[in-house]
């Protein structure tokens, strides 16, 4: 009898032990691993690609569930920054690249370099992986991309009789500006420039012309020169609608949703959009309205523009970081990485996944930006502190004024410069 109570005693221990050994949700102990996948996917097919390729992980991963959580493009950095903070983030993070650094560098995000597969890792080209890459940590993974592209009124260009564009015969930014002139007049435009957020659309075509802007020295420190290659793009745009009257002055404060109509209405030829707005073209298109996507117009570095690629990463405070890891690695296998680009209409960044046939058909402009993907490098602000603040503080409002014709392009100059030097000391002492 003593023996049997003394067994029982141990296997009680022992059951204590094993389940001290496991971890829960809630570190319990009870029940799978679950994980927080905040997503920000938005448009109806994108949105049901994620939720399937969710439910197919859970279907095959009992032990590690993921639950789908609704994020937001229009709060997120906020948002994040709040979770953060409370200890409330979600483990699976997506982003953009160019939100990351504050993020990576405050330690809200675990560097992935050891946590992620070499398939992953081999499968991803390194000038996109260079996007989330900030010292020597890696703090996300760069899976989708959005290129700069003309919408053009098919019709219009037939009938005017210019050359029309391809991404091995592109516009130069000169020609560009000739075409919109000639495109012009009794009321219509050649183009409509969305510049609602001028910052990143400006800064990334700048890279065409050589612009960079921001220029790290060998001590890491980040100092701004709005030099000649800078100006070329600023200029354009600002000639267009000022000197050449070929830029509708009413859309420079608009989104790209907003030009959509005009466009339709037949009082622009072309607009300057991402490469995702094909959708709501295509579905919004009044019958038998013909559109076509050009290449953006190329300049000294050619059809070179920077990026910032669509990001998954882990929470630093996350207790499950190998099991997340594992998920991203999962959802971003070459066929489901295809099956996120067709739902974003966008494109992926793994090579193998970008020569998908899919996204090299005619139709919507496939081919023509599965074309511009070699040309695509990491956006200029991309590893710079404080640039969020830059952005909001100074440059957005530099910029709306000088395209609007308020100030010149000394004064722009002088904004971008010295009230910029100001907002990024206080990020690099």
């Amino acid at each position: 009898m003593r023996e049997e109570l003394i067994r029982a005693r141990w296997i009680v221990v022992l059951m204590l032990l094993l389940a001290g050994c496991t971890h829960g949700a809630d570190g319990s102990g009870t029940g799978p691993v679950t994980l927080r996948f905040q997503s920000l996917a938005w448009q109806e097919e994108s949105v049901a690609a994620n939720k399937e390729l969710v439910k197919e992980w859970n279907a095959t991963h009992p032990q590690v569930k993921v639950d789908y959580v609704q994020g937001s493009w229009d709060s997120v950095h906020d948002q994040l920054l709040t979770s953060f903070e409370g200890g409330e983030a979600p483990d699976i993070i997506h982003d953009a690249s160019d939100d990351l650094a504050d993020f990576a560098y405050g330690g809200y995000l675990a560097d992935l370099s050891d946590l992620l597969p070499a398939r992953l890792k081999s499968g991803i080209p390194q000038h996109s992986w260079d996007t989330t890459t900030f010292g020597d940590g890696v703090y996300g993974v760069p899976f989708l991309q959005e290129p700069r592209v003309l919408i053009a009124n098919a019709t219009w260009l037939k009938e005017s009789g210019v050359r029309v564009p391809t991404a091995e015969h592109p516009w130069s930014w000169p020609e560009f500006r000739q075409i919109t002139a000639r495109l012009s007049g009794a009321g219509k435009y050649g183009v409509a420039w969305p510049l609602k957020e001028p910052v990143s659309a400006t800064l990334n075509l700048s890279l065409s012309a050589g612009g960079q802007l921001f220029h790290r020295g060998a001590d890491g420190k980040v100092t701004i020169r709005f030099e000649q290659a800078d100006e070329t793009v600023p200029r354009t745009i600002h000639d267009q609608a000022n000197t050449d009257h070929s830029a509708s002055p009413t859309t420079l404060g608009s989104g790209g949703s907003d030009t959509l109509p005009g466009f339709f209405g037949g009082k622009y030829a072309m607009v300057p959009l991402g490469f995702s707005y094909r959708q709501q073209i295509a579905q919004q298109a009044p019958k038998g309205f013909r559109w076509q996507v050009l290449p953006a117009p190329a300049g000294a570095d050619g059809l070179t523009q920077g990026v910032s690629p669509q990001t998954l990463s882990v929470a630093e405070d996350s207790p499950h970081k190998k099991e997340a890891a594992a998920f991203i690695d999962f959802l971003l296998r070459p066929r489901n990485m295809v099956r996120l680009a067709l739902g974003d209409w966008m494109l992926p960044t793994g090579t193998e996944a970008l020569g998908d046939p899919a996204l090299h058909t005619a139709k919507d402009g496939w081919a023509t930006g599965t074309a511009l993907a070699p040309h695509l490098r990491p956006a200029p602000a991309q590893s710079v502190r404080g640039y969020p603040e830059w952005k909001d503080k100074v440059a957005t409002p530099a910029f709306q004024e000088y395209y609007s014709g308020a100030i010149g392009l000394g004064e722009l100059r002088k904004r971008l410069e010295e009230d910029g030097s100001l907002v990024l000391a206080r990020y690099q002492r």
